[in-house]
């Protein structure tokens, strides 16, 4: 049955990837504005208020989204081997360097790339122009100016694995020598059940329907995103995709495709899930009756968000994505670089609300 489906819907890709992913993307983002959830604002509660709620989400939204993996590896749905995140060249240095660069711009630019995507959503001007700038800066680092020193800093600092991937089952298997299977197993129990249970030990996250909504509905966006394309992916096709929701170099992506609309044959997953969460947000604070629009305050806020935003573009595409991007679709593979992402994140995320604090 599963054949005949993915066989289906391989014929017609374009449309099952443009709608579906639309529906995904609004999902997420009727979830985020809704919910609040913000990557930031959880160490930000954890800083000031020693509330872990909104951290637990995002951990929880990592766990559901690494058990939906093991699932749809275990059916045979998806093959992760084809996924960007798991490949046996570990670029180490770019996952701690863009990590941090990333975790520092969020603080500076009001929020991670998903969170300026549902404000801007939500009538903010000023999250719109963040998000041009980290779409600019985004592909100015993947090829445009920034391209040279970006391969420059991060190819020293790359370490070319004697594995099949860089999943932290399958290093498990290789140091420790147990079937592949079995660690596998283990990985996912240790980080996916771990994560899961860690939000729901506590009372206060289980008592919070924001924070569980979030947590487990941004986790099963991730894992439909997955579905999705690889239900859709034909490693044959001129350009195969197997990804799931990530916002930083689709932010580039999607400037680019409303410059060149005629030059696409279709619209891309990266695309489309950026405009469906900006309608997914709008739609969220519509409902809630918060639609309303602003822009920047001062001077000083202006260029405190256009520094944000030029580290988000470049730590992000560095770092191979985002608070999303690599802390919960990337490590739903369990890749050893995206784990290195998600904590660089935290720290630098830490750094710039200290950094913050001393401007003030």
């Amino acid at each position: 049955m599963i054949d005949l489906w993915k066989e289906a819907m391989v014929e017609n890709a374009t449309a099952w990837v443009g709608w579906g992913g639309l529906i995904i993307g609004i999902i997420f983002g009727f979830i985020v504005q809704r919910t609040n959830f913000c990557t930031m604002g959880s160490i930000s509660d954890i800083l000031s208020f020693g509330d872990w709620r909104r951290f637990r989400a995002w951990l929880m939204a990592s766990g559901v989204a690494i058990v939906g993996v093991a699932v749809l590896e275990r059916t045979e749905i998806a093959d992760m081997s084809f996924s960007m995140y798991v490949t046996p060249s570990l670029t180490w240095g770019g996952h701690i360097i863009g990590g941090f660069v990333f975790g520092v711009g969020m603080v500076f630019g009001g929020g991670c790339v998903s969170k300026n995507l549902v404000r801007a959503g939500g009538g903010d001007l000023r999250s719109l122009i963040v998000l041009g700038v980290i779409g600019i800066t985004a592909y100015m680092t993947i090829g445009g100016l920034f391209g040279p020193t970006r391969v420059a800093i991060v190819t020293p600092l790359t370490t070319e694995l004697a594995l099949d991937d860089q999943r932290i089952g399958t290093i498990l298997s290789g140091v420790t020598g147990m079937a592949s299977g079995t660690a596998n197993l283990i990985a996912v129990i240790l980080f996916g059940g771990g994560f899961i249970v860690y939000g729901l030990a506590n009372k206060a996250f289980r008592s919070s329907p924001s924070h569980m909504i979030a947590g487990i509905g941004i986790g099963l966006c991730v894992t439909a995103g997955w579905l999705l394309t690889a239900m859709t992916f034909d490693e044959f096709a001129d350009n195969p995709t197997l990804a799931s929701l990530s916002y930083v170099r689709p932010a580039g992506d999607s400037i680019d495709y409303f410059m060149r609309f005629t030059a696409f044959e279709g619209i891309s997953f990266s695309v489309v899930t950026t405009l469906g969460a900006l309608i997914g947000a709008f739609i969220g604070a519509v409902s809630q009756k918060r639609f309303h629009l602003a822009t920047f305050s001062d001077a000083p806020d202006t260029l405190r968000n256009m520094a944000g935003a030029v580290l988000m573009g470049i730590g992000g595409v560095v770092a191979l994505g985002c608070t999303v991007g690599q802390a919960v679709t990337g490590f739903s593979t369990l890749a050893v670089g995206s784990l290195l992402t998600f904590v660089f994140i935290i720290i630098g995320g830490i750094v710039g609300m200290k950094a913050m604090e001393a401007m003030a």
